[in-house]
């Protein structure tokens, strides 16, 4: 009987085969390598993550701004993943 792979939980904790994790995570990497990828990224963490809400923040402001930090914290794990991966197969080489 031929060994069956595995799927993973991957960063958004979706079910998907191990190469289509690496796949994903090596695109985002190199989407995110260019000076328009890196310009846009710290566009989205501009808006995001760096962000402060502040005491007078309502509650549905909050949970959607979290929502959007929520997506751009995933894009960069997977950008820094796509990287990690690069790393260790041009090691292997």
């Amino acid at each position: 009987m031929p060994d069956k792979q595995k799927n993973l939980i991957g960063l958004d904790n979706i079910e998907r085969s191990p190469e289509s994790e690496q796949s994903l995570n090596e695109s985002f990497s190199i989407a995110f390598s260019t000076a328009t990828g890196l310009k846009v990224l710290e566009y989205l963490r501009g808006i995001t993550i760096e962000t402060v809400g502040g005491p007078s923040i309502n509650k549905d402001h909050l949970m959607h701004l979290e929502g959007q930090r929520y997506v751009v914290g995933l894009i960069q794990r997977r950008i820094n993943k796509g990287k990690s991966q690069k790393i260790i197969k041009d090691n292997t080489k």
